[in-house]
């Protein structure tokens, strides 16, 4: 893994599209957005019903390849208030699991609500640890902040093609993680919405199969329109 810094702190951008501190035995995700595929359905947008699954078969995946003792979820873990009424049994208790092995907490986002409490795990507003901070949406000015809400995604002239995927982007004082959800879209790191909240010489590190892939902003190029 590529690492990089934040506020004086290594972390490791993982190409599953989580984050790494090690010294902490840690790894944060951001906007699984479970059930999001039935709020659409709901909404007569007929997606297929299995996002919820995909999103933590490849939650579990992670975790049990990265080992951690803690986990924070970044917000907008649910799609909606009613997410968890329409989710299956089987994925309450999948949850469930994960929280119970791990210490875990559900950083409060705009989309969830409070998650039922046979899943485990304690909610927060944000969490401080160390010289970093962990909340759900960025604010202008914070130092040291990891944050998500806004699934970033970059996009890079390849040979004779272009390049677009999910991406970890920060300047060294604030880091914003890509959805971890498996029907999340994604916000071009050059939209204003994130370079008002973003340093000069920013960096995205684009997740592909087995590694990251760390851009410099300069080479990145804008979605067409």
């Amino acid at each position: 893994m590529i690492p990089l810094h934040l506020n004086g702190i290594t972390l490791l951008p993982d190409p599953s599209g989580a984050l790494v501190w090690r010294e902490q035995s840690l790894v944060v995700v951001a906007d699984l957005h479970l059930e999001k595929g039935s709020a659409f359905a709901a909404r007569g947008r007929m997606l297929p019903p299995y996002d919820t699954r995909a999103t933590l078969d490849r939650l579990e995946t992670a975790l049990k390849r990265l080992g951690p003792a803690r986990v924070i979820c970044l917000g907008d873990s649910t799609h909606d208030v009613h997410a968890t009424e329409r989710m299956a049994k089987s994925d309450h208790a999948r949850l469930a699991v994960l929280t119970a092995a791990h210490d875990w907490v559900w950083v409060a986002g705009n989309h969830d609500p409070t998650p039922p409490a046979d899943w485990g795990g304690r909610v927060e507003v944000e969490v401080a640890l160390g010289p970093l901070v962990f909340r759900h949406e960025a604010q202008a000015g914070a130092m040291g902040e990891v944050s998500g809400h806004y699934h970033p995604v970059a996009a890079v002239r390849a040979a004779a093609r272009r390049v677009r995927a999910r991406c970890f982007v920060g300047d060294g004082q604030r880091l914003i993680l890509p959805a971890f959800g498996a029907y999340t879209g994604g916000l071009n790191v050059l939209d204003p919405a994130m370079t008002r909240l973003l340093g000069r010489d920013f960096h995205a590190y684009l997740l592909g199969e087995e590694k990251v892939h760390k851009i410099a902003c300069a080479k990145l190029v804008p979605d067409r329109r």
